[in-house]
């Protein structure tokens, strides 16, 4: 494990990458961040989590990612990683995002969960999590590593904040009105099809991967709260964003939402 000098200092590479859009090595691969462990890399994100509200930023829900076998291949991971939402993340479809303002920016599909109630920590089941959902939305997520070239680990992509860049969604159902298991997914870029999965993909049941989100940050002292947007992954592989073109999400029985980058 880190000691608190080097979490600091990792917080702080990790925050100047994002400032400066200059991405740095994967931290897991450096001696001065020898033998990080996910429980480092979580600190190392609260840590900036803390500077950020502390300058004024509001926190306004958790994600989890890499949850789907897809995306665990893609980025060469065997476990979720997991993260929090600001309030200055929030994206919108009628506002086109400039791609110049990050890294290297991906696209996710998801579906999303608003909570109507906060959801208990340690124990949370599936029960728990769709009695306390208000809406289940259609979500895009936007996604950026401030880890050179996508080379990520667990930890590196946990003490990042899992990657997390902005969020749209759209109106939202009841989701006792839907399967949740069994949402189809599809990403479009203008007319082109890109790709397509299923909501199953995602740890079983998007519902199950918000419990074990509530469960796994309960220990850190982070709670899942009412009003709170919560992303439990990607349906399907992410996709690189291309300057002046929009990404639409369409889901069965749920509805679509945009998101377009100049």
């Amino acid at each position: 494990m880190l000691d608190d000098r080097r979490r600091l200092e990792a917080a702080e590479l990790l925050r100047s990458a994002e400032h400066s859009r200059t991405p740095v090595p994967p931290l897991a691969a450096s001696d001065a961040f020898a033998g990080i462990s996910t429980e480092d890399a979580y600190e190392i994100q609260l840590l900036n989590i803390r500077h950020r509200t502390a300058a004024g930023a509001r926190i306004t829900g958790h994600k989890v990612g890499l949850s789907s076998p897809v995306m665990q291949q893609m980025m060469g991971v065997d476990e979720p990683d997991y993260g929090h939402l600001l309030d200055d993340m929030e994206l919108h479809q009628d506002r086109p995002v400039p791609a110049a303002r990050y890294c290297a920016p991906r696209v996710e599909v998801e579906v999303g969960f608003v909570l109507g109630d906060d959801l208990p920590g340690e124990g949370c089941t599936v029960a728990d999590v769709l009695a306390a959902t208000e809406l289940v939305v259609p979500a895009i997520e936007l996604i950026d590593s401030r880890i050179a070239d996508w080379k990520i680990g667990i930890a590196d992509t946990i003490a990042d904040n899992a990657s997390s860049a902005g969020y749209v969604i759209g109106e939202g159902r009841d989701p006792r009105e839907l399967d949740l298991r069994a949402i189809d997914a599809t990403l479009r870029c203008g007319d082109e099809w890109i790709t397509e999965g299923r909501s199953d993909a995602v740890l079983g049941d998007p519902a199950a991967s918000v419990a074990w989100l509530a469960r796994t940050v309960a220990r850190f002292g982070v709670p899942l709260r009412k009003g709170h947007v919560v992303l439990p992954g990607s349906c399907t592989r992410a996709v690189d964003v291309v300057a002046g073109r929009t990404y639409t999400a369409e889901f069965s029985g749920l509805g679509s939402v945009s998101l377009s980058f100049s």
